[in-house]
């Protein structure tokens, strides 16, 4: 979801928390067979299962009845779910998945900075060899294969299989097509169309932009900017270290400039600094702003929620947008159940799971488009399908080092409340990005 929601910062402080959630599990385990396997607890066999999908969600929607297959299919296994909170997860993950106390399978977010850090730590499995047999490496192929397979260092792209994505995900532009027949507005085909649709929304007194300042959503309009200016190997020298960012100018110092600017001309709010992505979220559904640019994450609920008329489309004028496969299934180093870990995965990747996905709102990388039924579900799935063929998924912005997401997050939310200068950012995003890079590599 993202898309989104991610932090590695900030274990020591949560240590309490990560005990009093280990004490937890602890309780509801039981003994265990030594390495892969089923667990035994109460004399049942288990598997301990996570995730953070909220239940309306297309891919909560999708665990669901993977559960319940899973549950027909093995009848002597008691299924011990737990939703968590996305930062519980993300924030713990490594002091929680270092001991006994965590699950058989998570979902986790994917990239250098999460995943990739946690496979280097020697915290996930390494599921090569699954992958192979069942057929996982022939469904997740090129730009989805990437954030499936880190090296020993935890670089994303090449390496081993520690994960399995089975959906995908990318940001997009929603729009109020209310609020544009209103006033007379027609969709962007390039950025300066965009500018021009913003002057229009603001001569009226209407702030353009839906904005989080204190999340990710801000992080995201930024790297769509720079992106409009860069190319594969920008991406490529950006996430996966082939190459220099030069943050003092091209791609970065546009995204920079030009989020600067835009706050200045009243199309982000000031006031949205300090909102979350829920009050984002909840305030353009309300129709309180005619766009939103955030992730395809959202779209069942607006699907579900939205009382006007709307639709999406892409960045303008951009080639390449934020986005990559979905978050993974990944089997903990520590689980005691990885076979009945694999089996579910499996399940996860079968056409009536990845179908139930694609008419839920949410994006199948292995479905047949065929099934899908609705027109605005199937539009999000072309979109993302195109944006595969075209080699135009850019990842995120926080993803190439751990702990960057706070970095990115609090320089946005610095060009929200104008409390930073452009360059004060720039600077800002360089020094840890640069630090993160040698500390990763060695160099």
């Amino acid at each position: 979801m993202s898309a989104r929601r991610r932090s590695t910062t900030g274990r020591l402080a949560t240590m309490a928390l990560v005990a009093a959630v280990a004490t937890g599990l602890a309780a509801c385990g039981g003994g265990s067979s030594a390495g892969g396997g089923a667990s035994e607890a109460s004399g049942a066999k288990v598997l301990k299962l996570w995730h953070y999908e909220g239940e309306t969600s297309a891919m909560g929607v999708a665990w669901d009845k993977a559960i319940e297959i899973f549950k027909t299919e093995h009848p002597g296994v008691e299924v011990q779910f737990e939703r968590k909170a996305f930062e519980q997860i993300q924030q713990n993950a490594s002091m929680i998945l270092n001991s006994d106390a965590g699950p058989d399978i998570l979902e986790y977010n994917k990239g250098n900075g999460t995943a990739g850090l946690l496979a280097s730590q020697g915290l996930l499995t390494d599921i090569t060899p699954e992958a192979t047999k069942r057929g996982w490496d022939k469904k997740v192929t090129g730009a989805l294969a990437t954030t499936a397979v880190y090296s020993d260092k935890g670089v994303m792209g090449t390496g081993k299989w520690f994960g399995v994505p089975n959906y995908g995900e990318y940001v997009t532009v929603y729009y109020n097509a209310d609020m544009f027949t209103k006033y007379g507005l027609t969709v962007p085909t390039t950025l300066d169309d965009l500018t021009k649709v913003m002057d229009a929304f603001t001569a009226k007194g209407v702030t353009p932009l839906a904005m989080s300042g204190a999340e990710y959503p801000g992080t995201q309009l930024y790297y769509e900017l720079a992106l409009s200016k860069a190319d594969r190997s920008w991406v490529d020298a950006y996430q996966l270290y082939k190459g220099t960012v030069d943050f003092k100018g091209g791609p970065v110092q546009y995204g920079v400039d030009t989020f600067d600017q835009w706050v200045k001309k009243g199309y982000v709010s000031k006031e949205s600094a300090s909102l979350k992505a829920e009050d984002m979220g909840t305030a353009w559904i309300a129709g309180k702003y005619p766009m939103l640019v955030s992730g395809t994450w959202w779209y069942g609920r607006i699907a579900a929620e939205a009382k006007f008329d709307w639709d999406t489309f892409l960045f303008p004028g951009n080639t390449l947008a934020p986005g990559s496969s979905g978050n993974l299934w990944v089997v903990p180093t520590n689980s005691k159940a990885k076979d009945l870990a694999y089996d579910f995965i499996d399940i996860t990747m079968r056409p009536e799971i990845q179908t139930l996905i694609g008419n839920s709102g949410g994006i199948p990388i292995a479905a047949d488009p065929s099934t899908i039924t609705d027109a605005k579900n199937k539009k999000i799935i072309e979109n993302f399908n195109g944006l595969l063929k075209s080699d135009g998924l850019a990842f995120y912005p926080d993803w190439p080092v751990p702990g960057y997401y706070d970095v990115v997050v609090s320089a946005m939310q610095g060009l929200i409340n104008q409390s930073k200068t452009p360059a004060q950012v720039q600077d800002a995003l360089e020094g840890p990005y640069t630090a993160g890079v040698k500390e990763v590599t060695g160099g």
